[in-house]
């Protein structure tokens, strides 16, 4: 007969013995404030927080889930996340958490990640997109769109704002670049943010841009499209083989000193991607170009051609997982503060089992899930 090794109670011995991380996340959920009134309160806030931290860890996707683990949790387990005595009820965990700040909650829980992070070639790399949740609505039945900042290196989201119904992602690139200290960063952003007031702010908070220029920009991209590319030797080749086509790309580079007319720009880059179809062997041509305000002792091309590359890690990496992974699309989680305080909930997941070492999220998940004591010990020791 075959044996199983419950490792719960060697997890648990090794738990006795780990002190809670040096401003660790445990700690850090003590500085979030709470709104709810005195009267009536069973549960204080961190305890909460540092539940609903475990449960998502663990996979839970809604309100209910959180509370069905916090229910299933050894004793041993809740007292470390600060609770003892009666166990939250969904209702609880669903009033506290809707009832957050979510901008204070990104704002607390990005500079955390922010200091946890690294660089890449001595800098740090951030790609900004934006994503709406399906089905949740605002207080005035507004979708609830969120814009987020991806650090490339780590997959970890480093900052988060909500996109007001009477506003657009273009003015709250530059709000949401204010909360953190970017200087020496390379900021990667699609066509959508190719605009001269954003480059501006993001050279005179110290940082650089790599910015796609697209049809949304006429002028400029003929502009782009007009210099004498024949003329310009190659600066790399690539060929990828993947989804049943092969891609090949052709990376070019100039330098400009003027006559561009955009904020900085020093560096026009021009990729162009041809992909063959393996079975059908049809081929499609995409030419696409990128400005940069990084000089080319700064960065050589293929390194810039490479960031430009990775700005899409933000929708591998961070929405993909959010939608398929956690089923974000399908949440019912739709008013007050929920969504935008769970879509906070999951980032801090996915980054803290990244920061761990996890490149497949779905099976990091399956793996706290059998055992609550894991979630707890990556909270105890992050």
């Amino acid at each position: 007969m075959l044996s199983v090794v419950d490792d719960s109670d060697s997890l648990l011995g090794e738990l006795a013995e780990v002190p809670p991380a040096p401003e660790g996340l445990l700690e850090l959920v003590t500085l979030v404030p709470d709104p709810r009134k005195l009267r009536g309160k069973r549960h204080a806030l961190p305890g909460v927080l540092a539940v609903a931290l475990a449960a998502v860890i663990a996979g839970a996707t809604s309100f209910v889930a959180i509370a069905e683990w916090a229910a299933d949790a050894p004793p041993q387990v809740l007292a470390r996340l600060s609770i003892t005595g009666r166990v939250p009820s969904e209702s609880t965990i669903r009033r506290c958490l809707q009832k957050l700040t979510p901008d204070g909650l990104d704002k607390l829980f990005g500079a955390w990640m922010w200091l946890r992070t690294s660089v890449i070639s001595g800098r740090r790399v951030i790609c900004f997109d934006g994503k709406t949740l399906r089905g949740a609505k605002d207080a005035a039945g507004n979708p609830v769109h969120l814009l987020a900042g991806l650090c490339q290196y780590s997959g970890t989201v480093l900052a988060q704002i909500a996109v007001g119904a009477k506003t657009n992602e273009i003015p709250m690139l530059r709000t949401l670049l204010d909360t953190v200290d970017i200087t020496g960063a390379v900021i990667t952003a699609d066509a959508l943010h190719c605009q001269r007031q954003t480059a501006e702010a993001i050279v005179n908070c110290g940082g650089d841009y790599i910015l796609t220029v697209k049809a949304n920009q006429p002028t400029l991209h003929k502009q782009l499209k007009a210099l004498p590319w024949k003329q310009i030797p190659v600066c790399d080749r690539s060929t990828e083989h993947g989804h049943g086509r092969a891609t090949k790309r052709v990376l070019k580079a100039c330098e400009v000193a003027a006559g561009i007319g955009f904020p900085h720009a020093v560096q026009v880059l021009q990729l162009t991607r041809t992909a063959t179809d393996r079975k059908t062997k049809r081929k499609h041509t995409e030419v696409v170009y990128a400005l940069t305000s990084l000089k080319i002792t700064d960065a050589t091309p293929k390194q810039i051609a490479g960031w430009l590359r990775g700005h899409w890690s933000i929708e591998n990496q961070l929405h993909w997982v959010r939608d398929v992974t956690y089923g974000e699309d399908h949440s019912q989680i739709r008013v007050e503060g929920g969504p935008q305080v769970m879509a906070t909930l999951r980032n801090t997941a996915i980054g803290l089992l990244r920061l761990d070492g996890h490149t497949n999220i779905a099976k990091a998940l399956r793996h706290n899930a059998r055992n609550p004591h894991r979630p707890l010990k990556l909270l105890l020791t992050s």
